[in-house]
């Protein structure tokens, strides 16, 4: 997979609910659906610098839903998908890890697993993205406290998956957001300010 050049600004999605339609335990490669708004989503993102990193709990392995080599497949869907959006998927992570799985060496705690920030901050070290411009965007809340706690901005697409409301702090996103394209349209917008100039009329968030 390509590799992010230094101090690069990275889009970290969430898989399930996010990019894919929400199928639990799925490495069904013709299960692979976008969600809504996802596939325009990618499509807005790939005409910026912006590295898309996909980090995912995939807690399916440690239950023995399915082994940790399927995920090789739902990796090889993905960039297939992405690239037929015209966006290159820059990077995936998976945590396979859950305490209330069986399956060794996967069933323990890690430091890996959203809302833990494992996945980004391993991210951030080898493609060396910048956390403080990089965004995180996933429909619960432990994504938004995983992108927090790694120093992102944190999206939450509000559809319906999210059942256990808490303020704390730390579960606090930047946005709310109605799907991944409007998630999209917003951070190209900041993007495009933040390095000092306007989006041109294809990115242009209208209000």
């Amino acid at each position: 997979m390509p590799t992010a050049s230094s101090g690069a600004d990275a889009v970290f999605l969430d898989k399930d609910g996010t990019v894919l339609e929400n199928v639990p335990y799925n490495t069904d490669s013709t299960q692979m659906r976008f969600a809504p708004g996802a596939a325009s989503a990618l499509a807005l993102l790939a005409r910026t610098p912006l590295r898309l990193v996909v980090v995912s709990n995939q807690s399916g392995v440690a239950l023995g839903r399915f082994a940790h080599s399927a995920l090789r497949g739902v990796e090889t869907r993905l960039t297939r998908m992405f690239a037929a959006c015209g966006a290159t998927l820059d990077a995936v992570y998976w945590c396979p890890h859950d305490e209330r799985g069986h399956v060794a060496p996967y069933a323990r705690a890690c430091l890996c697993r959203k809302p833990q920030p494992g996945m980004l901050l391993r991210a951030s070290r080898e493609h060396g993205f910048d956390l403080e411009r990089s965004w995180m965007v996933g429909d619960i809340l432990d994504d938004v406290e995983a992108g927090n706690r790694a120093g992102c901005r944190a999206l939450l697409i509000d559809c319906g998956h999210e059942t256990e409301w808490q303020s704390a702090p730390a579960r606090l996103p930047y946005a709310i957001v109605s799907d991944l394209h409007e998630a999209a349209r917003m951070i190209v917008e900041h993007h495009a300010w933040e390095h000092g100039h306007r989006p041109d009329a294809n990115t242009q968030v209208q209000p």
